[in-house]
């Protein structure tokens, strides 16, 4: 065994390259080497961990093989495109793992008490309630917008087999492993709210649709019931069923606090769902007495909402909207038909002109570059477009796409120079001086009802001016609203030319035609 001053020191070490890893994060030049020096510490960590106890390496070996291929694999085969998919269910994993460690340490702890031994202190009891509230919360929230990323949760259209396998089979599984606990454990107050509220997780995540009646009344009871379950664990820690009836209840919550964001919120929601991941390691971190758990738990706490205040103020919207309002058309959203009386419909031909005489141009992108996996294309363009002398920028919307950094990431993997890419503040100061404003399946980040109309359900909310541009192409498959529902009055913009095509076929095409004019 490795001595305790020993394992403090390497902590303090994993510690140190923590912080180093957040702040080197903040570049792209040394952000390769800042998630290397994250990793280390994390490999220093669980080393000396190792080191410090007499363990049974049998399972401890099986979980790392285990986790190791899980991650090997997603790190590659997972899709950019799917990535905002992956940090959430990453999140769910962290979540779950700090439910799992908080509800053993209970359970070894209050055997341990019983033969005269263990820690029964008030940090323990407080702690493993935190951790089974926020690492449920966590597990089926980001469970949640896994599948509302994936197009399997709260749709109505018909699913693929491998989206259908993953939604009726965890609901299955939870539903099955509620009735097989709650059995297991006798018939009683406990196993019967255990198995009630196992079964309605299943049971909301099959809804095909994101709001029903008293859907508000079910927040409140599940939040209450959350709360008094903590309550009556601290009160009475030996009544380890309890812990996992609080974790069922919190489950409820979570699944019902996610499941009616819509997809224009999901950047909010992987960054709030990412601090409740580090909060709840945070908070096992107490219950198991380990410092550098509490360090990095509280490392990505803090960071998580810190972004979600970003997040939040980018799009014009307190946390407390975005998690509990709604975002849609209402009355005064004026009919789309109306509004687009006046759309022009351009070829790529016809875009390869406007962009041979121009001098700036300014490509927006949005989520449907992502999904059409058109951000190679859209470099090649640029880069044929600096041949020939012209400037090109990116403006970069925070919330465009469905994880903070979405476009960011994109766009470094098609080798785009940082240098390149522009934050909205800064671009919308010269946006009088754009000659185009290529925007590539970005809508709602672009609409100017934001700026112009007080009773829009996006009023207020920052966006790039691109209506300002001397010419706007919009690149785009049709004229259905984005995930606000309201109409864009900038597609049928006098100065707006639709470009309707999918987005990589229509990047494909448009090099095409600018390399024949």
């Amino acid at each position: 065994m490795l001595d305790q001053n020993i394992v403090n020191i390497v902590y303090l070490i994993a510690a140190v390259f923590f912080i180093l890893d957040l702040k080197m994060l903040a570049h792209p030049r040394t952000a390769v080497r800042g998630n290397q020096l994250g990793a280390l510490g994390m490999v220093l960590a669980i080393v000396a961990t190792l080191a410090s106890g007499k363990w049974d390496w049998t399972y401890i070996i099986l979980g790392i093989g285990i986790g190791s291929f899980i991650g090997a694999v997603a790190a590659l085969k997972v899709k950019m495109t799917s990535m905002p998919e992956m940090v959430g269910l990453f999140n769910g994993f962290g979540g779950a793992a700090s439910v799992l460690v908080a509800g053993s340490a209970l359970v070894a702890t209050f055997n341990a008490v019983g033969a005269g031994l263990g820690d029964n202190s008030m940090q323990m009891k407080v702690a493993t309630v935190l951790s089974g509230i926020i690492g449920s919360v966590t597990f089926f929230g980001s469970y949640v917008a896994f599948g509302k990323l994936g197009e399997f949760l709260c749709v109505k259209w018909k699913l693929h087999t491998w989206q259908k396998v993953i939604k009726y089979g965890f609901s299955l599984a939870v539903a099955g492993g509620g009735v097989w606990y709650g059995l297991s454990i006798g018939i009683n107050r406990l196993s019967i709210a255990f198995m009630a509220s196992m079964l309605l997780i299943a049971g909301l995540l099959l809804l095909k649709k994101d709001r029903f009646p008293g859907m508000d009344l079910l927040k409140g009871l599940s939040a209450v019931g959350s709360v008094a379950l903590g309550v009556m664990l601290v009160l009475d820690p030996s009544n380890t069923a309890l812990f996992w009836v609080l974790v069922a209840v919190a489950g409820v919550l979570g699944v019902i606090l996610t499941v009616s964001i819509g997809g224009a919120d999901m950047p909010v929601v992987i960054a709030l769902l990412n601090s409740y991941s580090g909060l709840a390691a945070a908070a096992t971190g107490f219950v198991i007495n380990n410092t550098v758990l509490i360090i990095a738990g509280s490392l990505v706490g803090a960071s998580g909402i810190i972004l979600t205040k970003i997040m939040c103020k980018a799009m014009n919207r307190s946390l407390t909207n975005v998690l509990f309002g709604t975002m849609g058309p209402t009355a005064d959203t004026p009919d789309a038909d109306e509004v687009y009386k006046t759309v022009k419909s351009a070829s790529a031909d016809e875009v390869a002109m406007t962009l041979e005489v121009a001098q700036r141009v300014l490509i927006v992108p949005g989520y449907g570059l992502a999904v059409a996996q058109a951000q190679h294309a859209v470099r090649d363009i640029a880069s044929f477009l600096e041949a020939k002398g012209i400037t090109v920028e990116y403006g970069i919307h925070p919330v465009a796409g469905r994880m903070p950094g979405h476009m960011n990431v994109l766009l470094a993997e098609a080798d785009v120079p940082y240098d390149q890419l522009k934050e909205m503040d800064e671009v919308n100061a010269t946006m009088d001086q754009v000659d185009v404003a290529l925007v590539v399946g970005a809508n709602d980040v672009v609409n100017p009802v934001a700026r112009t109309d007080p009773k829009s359900p996006i009023a207020g909310m920052p966006i790039i001016d691109v209506d300002k541009a001397r010419t706007v192409v919009v690149v785009k498959r049709s004229l259905s609203p984005g995930f606000a529902g309201i109409p864009n009055p900038l597609f049928a913009a006098d100065n707006t030319l639709m470009f309707f095509s999918d987005g990589k076929k229509a990047m494909l095409e448009l090099l095409t035609a600018l390399k024949e004019t």
